[in-house]
């Protein structure tokens, strides 16, 4: 969209904020870069010039808006519904994979060479791997300075920073203020502190968002001991690359507020990387539900509830699982399956609050697992066990980097997977906003009620005009039903 001048200029001068994200404003004669709903007056069209991403404002010699602080903006909505390359790459850099394991790392990933990633980037993106990762540093840094008593020294290496004076040079650079400054200046405007160890953040989103299905979805099929709803919070337990974490999400009417817990801030990345997967808070609700809203059957869902998001997983493998269990049974027999599990494999955490127990078993972990202590028909053990199998043995990758048609390809040829629990894992475990459910029975008792084809073949070929939003128009077809996953927990 960067490039489409005449309507990013619009978009700056009606300050709508359902751009952020989408790109970036440079102002040639301030040398700032802002969101494009920044509140200040938009400086004349002559000196506005137009980015894809805060890395390429940052390589331009630019720096970050005190007023609308753009590195905070809601991520791009482009990486979240795209397949190719640069989104799967794009993810992967969200996820803090270049700190972690380096542009090699990254390449080898994705099945490319280190080069080609590099072009890629470039080419679509204005700034290379290591710029991208840079930024993402940068925020993850300003995060820690900002909610957090750490130490200067211990903030730059949990923000993936290889030496201080680095850490020192990048803040002053895009944030034109010194770490010490950045601190002083949130001291100031400071609520009490919060509980010493938690990190309490803000995640941006863009409007509307309905949390009825997002947070209900969440509760209704929580797995007790790793996922409880508790005083309007959902709150689960994540297993992160330096140890694990607890967070706490809460919809308010502008931001998801998240508060997290981390036996290691190294993993702070990772942790908001996966909780705005979980809650697809990078989409453009906007552009989803004019789609949606063109079919005359579906339009009175979409205006009684506008803004519904997809929910998603915190950890792939744990979500194949999840969905093998529930094959076939009711919510409630799916969860008690899911928590003998954890009972049995999952890692013991501490919670202060005392309502999380266990982190969900990794498939290592769920290898030595006895089949015939599971209470499931013998076609669903091994069902399990070839997935575990899989997943163990890196047969089968499921992420947000995954290619989603291979990954369809790979997981139809295991035993006992059929088209719902491919479609459910492509849906929410990858991330694919196309994933379409025809022979989910509750989207089949919507359709019929709603008048449009009940048979899967039919109702598929109605729901081509959906595309490529078709998950999406899932959530608006389970609301028929009255069923817990549809409100928020009392």
């Amino acid at each position: 969209m960067y490039t489409d001048i005449e309507r990013c200029v619009r978009a700056v001068q009606s300050k709508d904020a359902r751009f952020d994200g989408w790109f970036f404003t440079a102002v040639l004669t301030t040398r700032i870069y802002c969101r494009p709903s920044c509140p200040v007056v938009p400086p004349k069209v002559e000196n506005m010039t137009f980015y894809p991403s805060a890395a390429a404002c940052q390589q331009a010699g630019f720096r970050a808006c005190k007023r609308c602080r753009p590195d905070t903006s809601p991520g791009s909505p482009e990486w979240n519904a795209r397949a190719d390359s640069v989104a799967r790459a794009m993810r992967l850099i969200g996820d803090g994979v270049v700190d972690r394991e380096g542009v090699p790392g990254l390449a080898a990933r994705l099945g490319y060479s280190a080069r080609q990633i590099e072009r890629q980037l470039l080419a679509e993106l204005g700034a290379g791997p290591l710029a991208l990762a840079r930024a993402q540093r940068a925020q993850t840094a300003r995060l820690l300075i900002e909610t957090t008593e750490l130490p200067m020294a211990d903030v730059a290496f949990a923000a993936g920073f290889s030496s201080i004076r680095t850490f020192n040079d990048t803040v002053r650079e895009v944030f034109a203020l010194a770490p010490s400054e950045l601190r002083t200046r949130a001291a100031r405007s400071a609520k009490p502190p919060a509980t010493p160890g938690v990190i309490t953040l803000r995640l941006p989103y863009r409007a509307p968002l309905n949390p009825s299905n997002l947070f209900g979805h969440l509760a209704a099929t929580a797995v007790p001991g790793v996922e409880e709803w508790r005083d309007g919070a959902y709150r689960r337990t994540l297993t992160l690359p330096y140890g694990h974490g607890i967070v706490a999400l809460t919809p308010r009417p502008d931001h998801i507020a998240c508060r997290l817990s981390l036996t290691d801030p190294r993993d702070l990345t990772l942790a908001i990387s996966r909780c705005r997967w979980l809650l697809d808070l990078d989409a453009d609700p906007v552009a989803v539900d004019d789609q949606l809203r063109a079919d005359p059957l579906l339009a009175p869902l979409v205006d009684k509830a506008a803004g519904r998001r997809v929910p998603r997983t915190v950890d792939g493998a744990e979500f194949a699982v999840r969905a093998v269990l529930g094959q076939q049974v009711s919510t409630a027999a799916a969860r008690t399956h899911a928590a003998r599990l954890v009972t049995a494999h999952g890692v013991p955490v501490d919670d202060p609050e005392g309502g999380l127990t266990h982190l969900f078993p990794t498939p290592e972990a769920l290898a030595g697992l006895d089949p015939e202590q599971l209470a499931l028909p013998r076609s669903r053990r091994t069902t399990l066990t070839t997935l575990v199998g899989a997943l163990t043995d890196g047969l089968l990758q499921l992420g947000t980097d995954t290619d989603w048609e291979r990954t369809r390809a790979e997981l139809i040829t295991l035993p006992g997977f059929g088209p719902w629990t491919v479609e459910v894992i492509a849906m929410r475990a990858l991330g694919d906003p196309d994933a379409f459910l025809p022979t989910d029975l509750g989207i089949r008792r919507a359709a019929e009620h709603l008048g449009l084809p009940s048979t899967p073949a039919a109702l598929t070929a109605r729901a081509a005009a959906w595309r490529p939003w078709r998950a999406y128009a899932v959530q608006y077809l389970w609301t028929v039903d009255d069923h817990p996953i549809n409100h928020l927990p009392v």
